[in-house]
């Protein structure tokens, strides 16, 4: 398990074509991968269960926990992303809410575009 951030400090400023915004950089992959928008409820649960392909968590909005076999819970908040390589053990929880993306692929290489997270 990896932690990472994709905060606006770890983006760039873009002012191409008259735009002024930060892009902060997630992922590329050349192989396909599967995006999608997880949203767990108050108390909600994604159980304990192996991963099938690399896979890159992305907390939007809310406060959980999340653990791999060490059954040590670490907390997660707004612009964390969590790595889990293949067949690694891991668990998502929260008590009040969350809502994250979730991208899985053969291909996963967070360290090329964000910065680790200290814990």
């Amino acid at each position: 398990m990896e932690f990472y951030k994709f905060d606006k400090s770890s983006g760039k400023q873009i002012p191409q074509f008259d735009s002024d915004f930060v892009m902060s950089r997630i992922i590329q992959t050349s192989k396909p991968a599967h995006i999608g928008c997880m949203h767990l409820g108050e108390k909600g649960i994604v159980g304990y269960h192996q991963a099938t392909v690399p896979q890159l968590l992305l907390i939007v909005s809310g406060v959980g926990y999340v653990r791999n076999e060490k059954d040590e819970y670490v907390k997660v908040l707004p612009s964390d992303a969590v790595f889990w390589e293949q067949d690694e053990w891991h668990e998502t929880k929260t008590d009040t809410g969350l809502t994250a993306i979730v991208i899985e692929s053969e291909e996963l290489s967070p360290s090329l575009f964000m910065p680790v997270k200290k814990l």
